[in-house]
């Protein structure tokens, strides 16, 4: 067993077949901790670090490889998502090492959240990165997250110099992230970075409600409707007029 095998880390669950983060089927590992208070988060168990579980490399590639008929099968693989998995980079840089060895194809899910020097060594590592950019105006930004845009659009910038296949994540909530100035400030910020495969305009939904009640934490969003079909075309078009790929 090498030392990358002995890496520890922190994860809250694992699943096994996943279909929505990332090409094919993927054996998704959901990290412990995060920097972000997404209002709409639908794992707002995943805060807190200490809260993990806790895990070696070696044991989650035991577990991964039994999956490896499924990820050739399917063009799928391997995605490091959260929480924040960049809170746990050595950990994360070693899943993905292992991964690569095996022949298996990695994704990292972030906010981009991080100091970049942190983030670095593990980027190298994965093949595909999906960004998490919740909005384009710092004050809608904050308003959804509690944290800083500018650490977010730095690593988007990052990503496109070192040309890291990527996919932006923007998830869509009526009356919060979907004001024509933030979606096209988006489009028009992403149109610019080469390296973006897709956009994924996520429609906002409350699966993650009763989580927040159980854990006794105030849902801001409970009067929220998911967005309507026309709401969903409207904004996927502006970023299809300036030229992105929408899903």
């Amino acid at each position: 067993m090498n030392d990358n095998n002995l890496i520890t880390g922190l994860i809250h669950s694992t699943e096994s077949c996943g279909t929505v983060d990332g090409p094919g089927i993927r054996f998704v590992v959901f990290t412990q901790g995060c920097p972000l208070r997404c209002l709409y988060c639908h794992n707002p168990d995943c805060r807190h670090i200490e809260n993990g579980k806790k895990i070696t490399v070696g044991e989650l590639i035991e577990e991964i490889e039994k999956y490896h008929s499924y990820f050739n099968y399917s063009g799928g693989g391997v995605t490091v998502t959260g929480g924040e998995p960049l809170m746990q980079p050595e950990f994360v840089k070693a899943i993905f090492q292992e991964c690569h060895k095996k022949g298996i194809h990695t994704a990292l899910d972030t906010s981009g959240y991080v100091q970049l020097n942190q983030a670095k060594e593990v980027l190298e590592s994965a093949d595909l990165v999906l960004l998490d950019i919740k909005s384009y105006d710092p004050e809608i930004y904050r308003r959804v997250t509690s944290v800083s845009l500018q650490p977010t659009l730095d690593f988007a910038n990052y990503l496109a110099e070192i040309d890291k296949p990527t996919w932006i994540r923007f998830v869509l909530v009526p009356n919060l992230t979907d004001p024509d100035h933030n979606v096209q400030g988006l489009a028009e910020f992403v149109a610019g970075l080469k390296n973006v495969e897709k956009v994924e305009v996520l429609p906002f939904h409350k699966m993650g409600e009763y989580k927040w009640e159980q854990l006794g934490y105030d849902y801001q969003l409970k009067n929220t409707q998911p967005p309507s079909p026309e709401l969903i075309a409207k904004v996927s078009e502006i970023f299809k007029r300036n030229g992105l790929n929408v899903q």
